[in-house]
């Protein structure tokens, strides 16, 4: 029998069942050579270079982050991809789709393959890139979303800066028609967020912030993407969805989008996020009240939501501190993602079964990932290993966001991420990054 690189005993495994295409629990070794799973038994008495004793911990297929922007280039003042990707593993992440709002933008084969070299020996995590949509390239999108290592085209309806900025309906259906993968959006309507940014202007309070991104702004933009998705026959794929209206009519439509929700949209609620962490809490579209919140759970339960993403998008603190509404929206998440939402299954408001789903599974099947996002012979050994009864604080001094801070900072958890396996390799273990820079670039099936 073939002496191994890795071997994981007593392991208390989330596995899919290929006939109930479910996930479930098995008591399991695995057997990793070569950065791939090659053999998974219920005892296994194999030689390896290392074994890990796993008894009393539980073992994930490696989470898959969808959406984080790291700022590199052009703002690595905030983060970059060695800070962010760190963050990632030290929160049990083990690959992500950064985001092409940067600068310049992602929206170029040239600006792509840049940052495909930034991240060559820097990124602690596996990476894939976002190709931008801009009104200048329609024409160049089924080449950009067909480039290796690209995760698919992300359109920004509202709520971005320069080129990246789509508000023009025109421009939108010529991306709309341009590609054949799952087009990703950022779903507000750009003309009612400018005319409703007095409402900002004159509170002068980011408690103002849902108030003036309204339930209508996100709604006009959705059924405008779902018209056209349907139009062209193309898949697309709703972020960060936060009121109940549109998570309502996404649910009518689940044979065209696919839908992701954000773990501070199932923690924090309007007044009181604002009132507590002001200018922390503002992110677009806004975290909003406990009726909105009621409703993103009975979707996540109801199989509405596919993903759960954590849409890692720090600032500085100074950046932070400006006035509302000068201060930037968007705060660090890629760290928490997995502390948070384990604290949810622990107070028994999903099961884990259904939250690896989320965050392994879907995105792994809906953005057509090879060989991640599953505990199966022949996948990639990614693995997220979790200790579920294991006490911890949150805090802005663990955070390796260059940013420095978390809005869930002083949050008690319960389910804590133990180590972070990368092709076989431990990269984090208690909390410590020990085996750094070993992220390779995400291969996808077209």
């Amino acid at each position: 029998m073939t002496h191994i690189d890795l071997l994981l005993k007593n392991c208390d495994a989330l596995l899919f069942d290929q006939n109930t295409q479910l996930l479930g629990r098995s008591s399991v070794d695995i057997a990793v050579h070569r950065g791939k799973i090659i053999e998974i038994q219920s005892t296994l008495n194999r030689t390896a270079d290392q074994i890990l004793n796993l008894k009393g911990l539980t073992v994930l297929p490696g989470v898959i982050d969808s959406q984080v922007h790291f700022r590199e280039p052009g703002m690595t003042h905030k983060e970059d991809i060695e800070t962010g990707t760190r963050a990632a593993v030290l929160g049990g992440v083990t690959s992500v789709f950064e985001m092409p709002n940067t600068n310049p933008s992602t929206s170029t084969k040239e600006a792509f393959n840049e940052k495909l070299k930034l991240a060559v020996n820097r990124a602690h995590c596996h990476y894939a890139f976002f190709a931008g949509a801009t009104h200048d390239n329609p024409d160049d999108l089924a080449e950009l979303e067909n480039l290796k290592h690209c995760s698919g085209v992300k359109v920004f309806l509202g709520a971005s800066f320069g080129s990246l900025l789509v508000d023009d309906d025109i421009v939108f259906e010529r991306i709309m028609k341009n590609g054949r993968r799952r087009l990703t959006i950022h779903s507000e309507d750009e003309a009612r967020l400018k005319a409703r940014k007095y409402i900002a202007l004159e509170a002068g309070h980011v408690r103002s912030h849902p108030l003036w991104r309204d339930e209508a702004s996100a709604m006009i933009s959705t059924k405008k993407s779902i018209f056209l998705a349907k139009k062209y026959k193309r898949p697309v794929h709703i972020l960060h969805v936060s009121s109940s209206e549109e998570m309502d009519f996404l649910a009518q439509n689940k044979d065209i989008a696919s839908v992701e929700i954000l773990p501070q949209f199932l923690t924090l609620s309007a007044p009181e996020c604002y009132e507590s962490l002001g200018t922390l809490a503002q992110q677009n579209p806004p975290i909003r009240d406990k009726r909105h919140m009621e409703k993103l759970w009975q979707a996540v339960l109801n199989g509405t939501v596919d993903i759960i993403g954590s849409d890692h998008a720090p600032h500085t603190l100074e950046e932070k501190n400006k006035p509302y509404p000068e201060s930037p929206s968007g705060f660090p998440g890629v760290q928490t993602l997995v502390p948070i939402m384990l604290n949810h299954v622990h107070e028994k408001r999903l099961s884990l079964e259904l939250l690896t789903q989320l965050v392994t599974e879907n995105p792994r099947r809906l953005f057509k990932v090879k060989n991640k996002g599953r505990i199966a012979v022949g996948f990639d050994a990614d693995f997220t290993i979790v200790d579920l009864k294991k006490k911890n604080i949150i805090t802005n001094k663990a955070m390796a966001s260059k940013c420095g801070y978390t809005p869930f900072d002083g949050m008690k958890v319960t389910g804590w991420p133990t180590h972070t396996i990368l092709k076989g390799k431990i990269v984090m273990q208690e909390d410590q990054v020990i085996t750094p820079h070993t992220g390779e670039a995400i291969e996808f099936d077209k």
